[in-house]
């Protein structure tokens, strides 16, 4: 506070003297105008912390400088001052965009508490803008990392749905980021500065998910002893994200249905219907179709819920965007820790994408955290992942003394084509363009570690 810039612009030179005297005894570096065009001249040449201006100037008023400096600097607060202050004058200097409005003359002390406020107020705007800032560097589509032909698709779709209130549906294993996924629709949405609320249904017992989601009056039962919001209201504007709805019981999905319909609920116990604008986002790595069939899931909820259906592939069928999400999270993990962005050792990345990935992108995540802590040098090895990661690699790898390092990576290679081409029933011209190479590139591979096209393969 005490290295703030002001700009202070009255025609009364004593006073301007004076004032800025006082001022610069605080600690503040203050700049001086008696004019609209001395206003305007310092405005142009540079932005202040606060200005602080008269309303009657030689050459126009104070409301001209107001205007002209939130066109320039539209977070700068403006405290307007005058001799003739009126109830009247006070409300059309708030209603122009002042942030206070003081009459002379002056006490110091009122002056000095004002600008405080005026600088806490513009550090809150600035913390708000560094925290928005770090929500889209963390949760926006930028950060969800993949250049595989279906991670792009899933881009497109994001992209395509976010601002609308679409009901969107995401699926996949546990770990493949389905959190992350429902933050970047919220983060690219119009109301992305509104509340994000997420609620794991499958971690709260089904007693108490039903309160937690759309709150109970005081008595309604045991324990209750206030009022409580729910998670819906608390959405309200912004987005919800259900996560784990599939294991929502029959009772809690009729509840869902209607809100998902109509927007409105009653607290548990509660008579007063609730209204909410909210954007719903729901998560399952279960298969809802198959608990339709077993009556585990309502039909009708899961034609209102599967309006837009995300389905994010298990991290072993994107074994290309291994190297790039490695990258990703070596860089974000040493940042944080305040360390040295470390690297992969050949023989580590051939492991990673040898692995199987059960735990997905979160076991990625987390075996690479746990590199960086335990990995005594720049250079993440073999030695630094777990020993199931590493047992990922042939037995003949293990054994440098015996086989080169060109040789011992071949098999790991040929496990990662070989599975790709059965994912996509071996046509070579898809494979190529998942594994990112081009199709002739293919072809070489295949011939140099023996991989024979099945007898009665179409596809080229």
């Amino acid at each position: 506070m005490s290295k703030a810039t002001l700009l202070l612009v009255d025609d009364d030179r004593h006073l301007l003297n004076a004032m800025a005297v006082w001022l610069r005894e605080q600690g503040y570096k203050v700049d001086t105008g008696a004019s609209v065009q001395d206003a305007r001249r310092e405005l142009t040449q540079r932005g202040y912390d606060v200005a602080i201006i008269d309303i009657r100037l030689p050459d126009g008023d104070g409301f001209e400088v107001l205007r002209f400096a939130k066109e320039r600097y539209p977070e700068m607060p403006v405290i307007l001052i005058t001799g003739y202050g009126t109830v009247d004058l006070a409300v059309e200097a708030i209603r122009a965009g002042a942030f206070d409005f003081l009459t002379k003359p002056l006490i110091d002390e009122e002056l000095q508490l004002s600008i405080e406020r005026a600088l806490n107020q513009r550090r809150v705007i600035e913390e708000n803008k560094n925290l928005k800032c770090q929500l889209d560097m963390r949760y926006g589509l930028d950060n969800i990392v993949g250049r595989d032909h279906r991670m792009i698709r899933i881009y497109d779709m994001i992209e395509a749905v976010a601002d609308t209130k679409a009901t969107v549906l995401i699926t996949g294993e546990s770990g493949t980021g389905k959190s992350l996924i429902a933050r970047a629709i919220h983060r690219r949405s119009g109301r992305r500065d509104k509340p994000f609320v997420e609620v794991a249904c499958g971690a709260l017992p089904e007693t108490l998910l039903e309160s937690e989601l759309f709150g109970h009056v005081a008595g309604s039962f045991t324990g209750a002893t206030s009022d409580k919001i729910g998670k819906f209201k608390q959405a309200d504007g912004g987005t919800i994200f259900l996560d784990e709805i599939g294991t929502a019981s029959p009772a809690l999905q009729v509840k869902l249905l209607r809100v998902l319909q109509d927007y409105q609920f009653e607290p548990v116990g509660g008579t007063q219907t609730i209204t909410v604008d909210v954007r719903v986002i729901l998560a399952t790595n279960e298969d809802l179709q198959k608990a339709v069939q077993m009556g585990r899931f309502r039909q009708d909820l899961y034609y209102r819920i599967n309006v837009i259906n995300i389905e994010l592939p298990p991290l072993r069928e994107r074994v290309t965007d291994i190297p790039l999400l490695a990258e990703h999270f070596l860089r974000r993990i040493c940042e944080e820790m305040g360390r040295p962005v470390k690297t992969l050792s050949e023989e580590a990345l051939a492991a990673l994408q040898a692995y199987r990935w059960p735990g997905n992108v979160r076991e990625l995540q987390n075996v690479l955290e746990r590199a960086v802590l335990l990995g005594r040098h720049q250079t993440i090895t073999l030695e630094d992942l777990p020993p199931e990661v590493a047992a990922a690699l042939s037995p003949s790898y293990a054994n440098a003394d015996t086989a080169p390092l060109k040789q011992a990576l071949q098999l790991p290679e040929k496990q990662i084509i070989l599975q790709m081409l059965e994912l996509h029933n071996w046509n070579r011209q898809e494979t190529a363009k998942a594994l990112g190479i081009n199709r002739t590139t293919l072809y070489k591979k295949m011939r140099r570690l023996g991989i024979q096209v099945p007898q009665g393969s179409t596809h080229t």
